[in-house]
């Protein structure tokens, strides 16, 4: 049974009670998923912002200014940093996450910092759980700043309903290598440290990336946004364009489609996870470690000791 209390705690913004939520969550407490089951009802009115970027990039004070500029329109948010592994602990190293103190004693404000825990994509597996507690809760908008480092920066796209990509004038050598990538998801590009040599060449380069990318008259084109975050300059012209990509997307039918996809592949990942949890039970772990002698051997493929483990997943399915 899920105390109704704690739910009711969650909705009136109870900070200890979300807390101590996220933290059952990250821990996959045996209760976690039923507070989910039961929290997922209240959720779908938040906006999520994605915020990503190289490091060095000046994202969290850019998430920063922006926390504060929609608090003082009377908005409130939810932040969740994600941060790498401490190899030692496990946990997120909170590195300039001090820099955020000023709102984390705001009432309106919830930040959490979260670590990747080895997941692959940057973005911990837990990361949308935590926003539904957030979003049931009732904060206005949801800011994800990710760690920026190797491919951490693309998950950011199947979670968030504004992507924003930050960049740096140092940034510009890269902006071609990062095209692939990075350059792809954004449905906003931040020019952080604007004031700074090399702005102006990396604004040609990434209007030129962004015309000469294939599409319609009806297409979103992400605009590129000069902003100076400790001095709290271009912020206004931020949330503007937040605001305008949201309606855009409202608008032309896009929202509830992008919502749809993202859903699926959550869905996607959870049945992967739980099906990897039931697969690797003690039997079989001991079943993997005696048969994998033949395999150092040459005897026995890995392939084939992964097909025979996954045939007898499915005889005990029937047994």
């Amino acid at each position: 049974m899920v105390d109704t209390g704690l739910i009711e705690k969650i909705c009136s913004k109870d900070k200890l009670a979300i807390s101590r939520t996220i933290t059952k969550i990250e821990l996959a407490n045996s209760n976690s998923i039923e507070i989910l089951k039961e929290l997922h009802k209240k959720t779908g009115k938040s906006y999520r912002i994605g915020i990503t970027g190289p490091p060095g990039a000046g994202k969290s004070s850019l998430t920063n200014q922006l926390t504060k500029l929609y608090r003082k329109k009377g908005f409130t948010v939810g932040i969740i940093a994600v941060d790498p592994t401490s190899p030692f602990t496990g946990g997120a190293l909170l590195g300039d996450r001090v820099r955020m103190s000023e709102i984390g004693n705001d009432a309106g404000v919830f930040i959490r910092s979260m670590a990747t825990r080895g997941s692959l994509g940057g973005l911990s597996s837990k990361t949308q759980d935590a926003a539904d507690v957030l979003d049931a809760a009732g904060f206005d908008f949801i800011i994800f700043e990710t760690v920026g480092v190797g491919q951490s920066e693309l998950d950011i796209v199947k979670i968030a309903d504004t992507t924003i990509v930050v960049l740096v004038p140092e940034s510009g050598d890269s902006i071609q290598a990062m095209k692939a990538g990075l350059m792809e998801i954004a449905d906003i590009f931040v020019l952080n440290k604007s004031d700074r040599p090399g702005a102006d060449n990396v604004m040609t380069s990434l209007k030129t990336m962004i015309y000469l990318k294939d599409h319609t008259t009806e297409d979103w084109l992400p605009a590129i946004i000069k902003t100076i975050a400790p001095e709290n300059i271009g912020i206004d012209e931020l949330a503007g364009e937040i605001d305008k990509h949201k309606n855009f997307l409202t608008a032309n039918n896009l929202f509830e489609k992008k919502r749809s996809e993202h859903s699926k592949l959550r869905v996607k990942e959870i049945v992967e996870e739980l099906i990897k949890d039931e697969l690797w039970n003690t039997k079989r772990l001991i079943e993997l470690e005696s048969e994998i002698k033949k395999v150092v051997a040459g005897k026995y493929s890995p392939y084939q000791i992964a097909e025979d483990l996954i045939n007898n997943y499915k005889n005990s399915l029937t047994d």
